[in-house]
């Protein structure tokens, strides 16, 4: 795919070739804080210019682009953008205004390259956006801000805004990367991705794995996963099958499988080995005591003892004696070094319970800090990539590859990954399944690897996502906006368009003037004929929502979406101010271009079609878990937890939803992306895909407060308003005199 790099950075920024680039999909949008100039690279090509970017765009798309009117709207643009006298910028704007006053746009009836140019010279500059908000060009700012709120537009404003937070985010592989590693040599560079089984991966570690696996195929080397399964008390060969059907959901392969149990033996004698040479000893110190005695920089009582002692503490460990329980291994490091990892840190423990792999061979076992960097040198690892949690650590790592006289490896540090309203810890996980409150670790509500890829989200926006963060060193609590919005970028040019209509308050409409029965054969997709074809049924007799129905006028003209234009001849509406049923026109010659209104509709059911005819479905949407962005090390999780968090509407769908098996995405046109998760009781249900917008990721609990975990309650009414705080106390009266204007009551009590 095409991409245009540029800097966020750059002044005057190149708003044009951005918005072209979203709008028209023709490019991927790279934002490179070092890029010196706006590059399109395009069929080989690299152009550098925005208004050769945005005639290049325009080609490759099919807009219109070949008026006589477009030069001049193109010099117009470049004068705006380094106008500085105001009288001269508000005559070109007062003329711009007369020229749009019976038109949509600059030229033609569509969008072209010049409305893009100008609009993009207008945003860049602030003395431009200042005087049409006095709104006294009226036609002009119609068509200003019509350009801004498209979709297309609003993604790629939201990437920019992100990509100056993050000082280089991208779409796509960040400028750091080209970077490399320290020390690779193509065809030698071995990485590793060392999970531990005792749960499902979340989205933390396919970071990690990505990474990993990223730079093995850079270097054209070798990624090694390796199940990091030294604590028996937490492992089972269950999550290891778990961890690699997680891997596989990322497209994440490893070129070989290893355990850090292969290894016991080895690990074993080279602990051993430092007991000998003086830089370890056992101590049985209670840990709470270890733990001042570190912080406060005190020397263990057991620090100086001998090597015959410490062997004999570590066999009495090696049997598993209740004696050797009370004893651990600690390297001999430092007792009062600044950085506090390098404590004398314990490197072995005692555990007699049964290992999944080794059974009862062994009673003791290292720890991670230990196992990592000696299994490292040892599987040939060339670069072992680290969140920059460890960072502290990775002196502690040196030591122990330089006390044992092993091969060196390179350290690479990146940032962890957070967002907010998530939780990554297992343990913390681990609760709201035990309380029930979800339905287990592929819930969509978690940030499993498994609940997200349930949500919807694609490999390709995992991996994008992922490789945007680049080396950044930053540890923040990100938005989630930025990796739905790549997400919806990839499913939206091949999710299939389907209709569904909420069953609640359905309004039944006889059309006249149309077919009694017709079925036609449309494409699922109106840009994309390769996603395929579905069978549409036309009737007399339709079923549209309430919402829409609510909203017409007495003859209204209102176009039926994949059929035509219909006049609204009459409504009938109950005592509840609910509209009961219509009845339209067909009027098919009628221009959809003038109607306001496009909605979309279901044939009732027809006996002559009766697999055309709509299917129950059932809508799923869903909240945050918690309350609080960010948890505390103190809080505890369960006065946070979100009262309701899974919100479901029955409606009815267009029958070729049949077609869709478990994890199939599509689009119900007006409603959003949804992905199929398959049957249940009978029914299909389809769990809404968050598109990156703030309104679709904002949390629906409001204000975070203090909540009971309770099981979830049935949701409150929906409602399209934002939730705010009630300001004043409800006990509050007007007393006395007031001088505020007094006016009726304008909704009904």
């Amino acid at each position: 795919m095409a991409t245009v790099t540029v800097s966020f950075k750059q002044a005057p920024f190149p708003y044009s070739a951005v918005a072209i680039a979203s709008y028209t999909e023709k490019a991927a949008l790279i934002f490179d804080e070092f890029a010196t100039e706006i590059t399109l690279q395009l069929d080989g090509a690299s152009i550098t210019t925005e208004e050769e970017i945005v005639h290049a765009l325009a080609k490759a798309h099919g807009l219109s682009d070949d008026s006589s009117k477009s030069p001049a709207f193109f010099a117009l643009a470049k004068n705006l953008a380094a106008a500085t006298a105001v009288p001269d910028i508000i005559a070109s704007l007062d003329s711009l205004d007369d020229h749009l006053m019976y038109r949509t746009f600059l030229v033609g009836h569509e969008i072209t390259a010049a409305d893009w140019m100008l609009w993009g010279a207008m945003k860049g500059a602030s003395r431009i956006a200042g005087l049409l908000k006095n709104n006294n060009q009226p036609h002009l700012l119609r068509w200003f801000v019509h350009l801004e709120s498209l979709d297309c537009v609003q993604t790629a404003l939201a990437s920019l805004t992100a990509a100056k937070a993050s000082k280089a985010r991208s779409t796509k592989t960040a400028a750091g990367f080209a970077l490399g590693l320290a020390n690779a040599e193509d065809g030698k560079v071995v990485t590793r991705f060392p999970p531990e089984p005792s749960g499902y991966l979340h989205i933390g570690h396919a970071k990690a794995a990505m990474l990993n696996q990223y730079f093995a195929k850079m270097y054209h080397g070798k990624l090694i996963i390796r199940f990091d399964d030294t604590n028996p008390s937490k492992e089972r060969t269950e999550f290891e099958d778990t961890i690699l059907e997680d891997l596989h959901l990322l497209d994440v392969h490893g070129d070989a499988v290893t355990h850090t149990s292969d290894h016991f033996q080895t690990l074993y004698d080279l602990a051993v080995k430092l007991i000998q040479s003086g830089q370890a000893y056992t101590d049985d110190t209670e840990q709470a005591q270890m733990r001042v005695e570190r912080g406060e920089g005190t020397p263990s009582a057991h620090r100086d003892d001998s090597v015959e002692a410490n062997m004999q503490h570590f066999n009495e460990m090696t049997k598993g004696t209740t004696e050797g329980l009370r004893w651990c291994l600690r390297a001999k490091i430092s007792v009062d070094n600044p950085n506090k990892a390098m404590r004398d840190p314990v490197i072995y423990r005692c555990n007699v319970l049964p290992h999944h792999r080794t059974g009862d061979k062994w009673k003791v076992y290292p720890t991670y800090d230990f196992a990592c960097p000696v299994v490292d040198s040892v599987e040939g690892v060339t670069h072992a990539l680290r969140t920059n949690e460890y960072r502290d650590r990775n002196p502690q790592y040196q030591w122990m590859i330089d006390a044992l006289s092993l091969r060196k490896v390179n350290v690479w540090d990146f940032s962890r990954l957070n967002f907010i309203y998530t939780l990554l810890s297992k343990r913390k996980l681990h609760w709201f399944v035990d309380q029930g409150l979800v339905s287990g670790w592929d819930d969509p509500r978690f940030p499993t690897v498994r609940g997200i890829r349930r949500r919807g989200m694609t490999v390709e926006a995992l991996s994008q996502f992922m490789l945007a963060q680049g080396p950044s060193q930053a540890v923040v609590s990100l938005e989630w906006d930025s990796i739905w919005a790549m997400n919806k970028k990839i499913i939206d040019p091949i999710a299939p368009r389907h209709w569904a209509v909420v069953t609640g308050k359905m309004v039944p409409v006889t059309i006249s003037g149309g077919p009694a029965n017709e079925a036609k054969m449309l494409p699922k997709h109106k840009k994309n004929a390769e996603v395929g074809e579905k069978k549409t049924l036309y009737t007399s007799a339709l079923l549209l929502e309430q919402e829409d129905a609510l909203s017409f006028d007495d003859q209204e003209e209102v176009t039926l979406m994949d059929w035509g234009n219909a006049i609204v001849r009459s409504k009938t509406i109950n005592a509840a101010g609910e509209v009961t049923a219509i009845a339209m026109d067909l009027n098919l010659d009628g221009d959809f271009r003038k109607t306001k209104k496009k909605i979309t509709w279901l044939a009732q059911a027809d006996a002559a079609h009766p697999m055309l005819a709509p299917v129950p479905v059932v809508l799923l949407d869903y909240d945050y878990l918690i309350t609080k962005k960010k948890l505390e090390e103190a809080d505890n999780v369960a006065d946070f937890v979100t009262p309701v968090t899974e919100f479901r509407e029955a409606a009815l769908a267009d029958a070729n939803v049949r077609d869709l098996k478990k994890g199939d995405i599509m689009q119900f046109e007006r409603k959003g992306y949804f992905v199929c998760d398959g049957e249940v009781g009978g029914q299909l249900q389809f769990i809404r895909i968050p598109d990156g917008r703030a309104a679709s990721l904002a949390s629906k609990a409001g204000v975070p407060v203090a909540a009971p975990a309770t099981k979830e309650a049935s949701p409150p009414p929906a409602t399209k308003m934002y939730k705010v705080d009630q300001v004043y106390a409800d006990d509050i009266k007007a007393d006395g005199a007031t001088t505020m204007y007094k006016v009726d009551n304008v909704y009904k009590a």
